[in-house]
């Protein structure tokens, strides 16, 4: 008999929806929230109006899109959290009310968790090469910076991670500063392929064992282009390309530094990459080089499953349905918690 999981996620400001038959996905619809450009960052309570008004289309063309009557689905995977809470109470409250008037389970999804399980999506006809369990996953995005040791989809372990800033966050910072806009990620990323990232060098902080710091480096670049723009004010026009690339440059460097000792502690070199910097694609072209230079088998979602998407709520949720790992109709929405 054939399983049906819808996916919903809501945690931050894209609302998008998923359906997955039998593990493949069908469909998976995102709607983003271009209000936040003209703020330089999300505005939670725009983020939640937004979501509201998105949730019932969002869904109703991922089913549209997947050829499957809500009758079909066998359960409703939501994202439970972490992120912002006006965001998330908008599909938690919407999936709870869609199970409820089917009559089918419930299922949470840990957000974090999800971005790892992106690397398991599989698409109609694709070949799709997967990680073998155990592996280690380098989950990086605007707000969380990690190394995971994952055993099993739903037993993974936090051996490493940033102690206050996030490598997405740095980015989106620098960007700001220098004028480039919001999100900074794509722009950085854009703008670094055409620069040289030798030409400036930034802090790069020391932190012991296995986690990182990316505050040092955020302080690093705004003081050093406070002092070249006082002796030109045009610096970051003439040279933003350089400073993109340095930028970008630095922080995978900082990344790479760590997962490279982990890599050599525990002896696994099965690797995979995960969260919204992953799109990054110094970041992913340092993966392939550390593949080719170390022997590791490196495993780094498509695009469209690196940023937030439902594909990955659902993928997760169809994990977890095979297991009957279901949730009451009362559980809250969380803003932060762990991988775990």
């Amino acid at each position: 008999m054939d399983t049906y999981i819808l996916g919903i996620e809501s945690s931050c400001d894209d609302t998008s929806a998923a359906v997955i038959k039998n593990g493949i996905l069908l469909s998976n619809v995102t709607a983003g929230q271009a209000v936040h450009m003209a703020y330089g960052g999300v505005v939670p309570e725009l983020a939640s109006r937004a979501h509201q008004q998105n949730i019932v289309p969002v869904v109703s063309e991922a089913l549209r899109q997947a050829g499957v009557n809500k009758e079909q689905l066998n359960a409703v995977a939501f994202t439970r959290g972490p992120g912002l809470m006006g965001s998330l109470l908008v599909g938690v409250s919407f999936a709870k009310g869609f199970a409820r008037s089917l009559d089918i389970p419930l299922i949470d999804v840990n957000h974090l968790q999800a971005h790892v399980i992106a690397n398991f999506v599989k698409e109609p006809g694709e070949e799709s090469d997967q990680p073998k369990y155990p592996f280690l996953c380098l989950l990086v995005s605007g707000g969380n910076s990690q190394i995971i040791k994952v055993n099993a989809y739903n037993d993974m372990e936090v051996l490493g991670q940033t102690i206050d800033d996030a490598a997405g966050e740095a980015i989106d910072k620098c960007s700001k500063v220098m004028g480039l806009g919001y999100p900074g990620g794509p722009i950085i990323d854009k703008l670094a392929r055409q620069g040289n990232p030798k030409t400036f060098t930034f802090a790069k902080p020391h932190i012991e064992g296995y986690n990182f710091s990316f505050s040092g480096l955020k302080t690093s670049f705004l003081y050093s282009l406070r002092d070249w723009i006082k002796d030109d004010p045009d610096f970051v026009e003439h040279h933003k390309t350089d400073l993109a690339a340095s930028l970008e440059h630095t922080i995978v460097e900082i990344l790479m530094d760590k997962l490279r000792k982990v890599v050599k502690d525990t002896h696994i070199k099965e690797v995979a990459l995960a969260g919204g910097v992953s799109a990054n694609n110094g970041l992913r072209n340092s993966f392939h080089e550390h593949a080719e230079k170390y022997g590791w088998k490196v495993y780094i979602p498509k695009f469209r499953f690196t940023t937030d998407n439902a594909a990955m709520i659902a993928t997760t949720g169809y994990f977890k349905y095979q297991d009957k790992d279901f949730c009451s109709i009362d559980l809250p929405a969380y803003s932060r918690v762990t991988i775990i």
